[in-house]
């Protein structure tokens, strides 16, 4: 009989499509889980990815393939619920893993909780903080990064290069409006590839209907003319190569009540930031809960609170010794703090501590991987 953990997961999206959570929470994990003694499945996938899928059924299946404990990927409800009930009663273990949002529903009726931020998990009611731990995003790509950071200090003629990377298709720039005249940016989020002329007009069109007022209009017709600002569909390949192409990494977010009525800003996880960071980027950014606590003030990487700040971070970036000494910081202090390695550290402590397991040793990502 083997000594090996059966481990399921209920997925929040399919593993032919996977969106980044799944693939950077659960399938770059199984090597490391499988190196540390468990056997992992995966017992549901939406065919899109739902946040709140109907599981009924679900229980029976796994519980005739004798799992000892169910990961649930971001997922809730009242069919999650009902599944994390019944799997209880029947014995299984049951992890929520892991979270960019608070859900005490589903932290109590889990055996654990896996959040993504100190920031997080201190937001949960002080009676359910024993069961929350946290796991970074893990670094995905670590051989991906900079080598030369260019000896040029931007002017209009030849301009230094930004590269924000959002899940968003962003239809201006956030708190800059328009970068100065010696910098261009590059926004690699959810658009149509450039070559794919028709649908971005047809884009193009539905943001210009849903704009409110003439103002709003002028505005984005300005922003899709700014010849120094690109936008470029967001790609597993194209994301890196347009961060590798980058001089300077910018994170502007909008923590404006007015425009952000929900403020989940609050909640976003580092992943952008070490992103970028692991990369030898050097990056302004936003203040949020999640960033302060890996920026270092001009060492690593700087935060702006201002359009002022902004431009004055930027600008001193235009000093390519010092582009050069905060993005091997950056990039020294993303892969110390959040490499895969030391997340699966993290994952499989949380995961052995909810079935009864003594911790072993857990394999490197080559020896994972071997």
């Amino acid at each position: 009989m083997s000594d090996k953990v059966k481990i399921g997961f209920v997925l929040l999206s399919n593993t032919q499509n996977a969106i980044p959570s799944t693939r950077i929470v659960v399938l770059n994990m199984l090597p490391y889980l499988r190196s540390a003694g468990f056997d992992p499945h995966v017992v549901f996938e939406p065919a899109t990815s739902t946040k709140t899928p109907d599981v009924s059924g679900l229980a029976e299946k796994i519980k005739a393939g004798n799992f000892q404990v169910v990961v649930l990927q971001k997922v809730f409800g009242d069919s999650v619920l009902e599944l994390a009930r019944e799997l209880k009663q029947a014995g299984i273990k049951t992890v929520f893993a892991i979270c960019d949002f608070v859900n005490p529903a589903m932290c109590d009726a889990t055996d654990a909780t896996i959040v993504v931020t100190d920031y997080l998990k201190s937001l949960y009611p002080k009676e359910q903080q024993h069961k929350v731990s946290v796991v970074h995003d893990g670094v995905e790509r670590p051989a991906l990064h900079k080598t030369d950071w260019g000896t040029h200090t931007g002017s209009s003629a030849k301009p230094l290069n930004a590269v924000l990377v959002t899940s968003a298709a962003l239809d201006r720039l956030p708190l800059l409006g328009r970068p100065p005249s010696w910098l261009k940016v590059t926004i690699v989020g959810r658009y149509s590839p450039s070559g794919a002329r028709l649908r971005r007009w047809r884009e193009h069109q539905w943001a210009m209907a849903a704009k409110s007022g003439l103002v709003e209009r002028w505005r984005f017709l300005r922003f899709l003319a700014d010849g120094r600002i690109a936008c470029e569909a967001w790609g597993a390949d194209s994301v890196y190569q347009a961060m590798q192409r980058a001089d300077i990494g910018i994170i502007p977010i909008e923590v404006d009540p007015v425009r952000d009525p929900t403020g989940e800003w609050k909640v976003k996880s580092e992943n952008r930031l070490t992103l970028k960071m692991a990369m030898g980027l050097p990056v302004v950014a936003t203040p949020i809960p999640s960033y302060e606590p890996v920026v270092e003030q001009g060492i690593n990487g700087f935060l702006a609170r201002s359009t002022e700040e902004w431009l004055r971070h930027l600008s001193a970036l235009r000093d390519p010794a010092l582009r050069m000494s905060v993005g091997q910081q950056a990039r020294q202090t993303a892969l110390t703090r959040y490499s895969m390695d030391r997340q699966a550290e993290k994952l499989i402590a949380v995961l052995q501590g909810v079935v009864g397991r003594q911790p072993g040793a857990v394999a490197s990502a080559e020896q994972a991987r071997a």
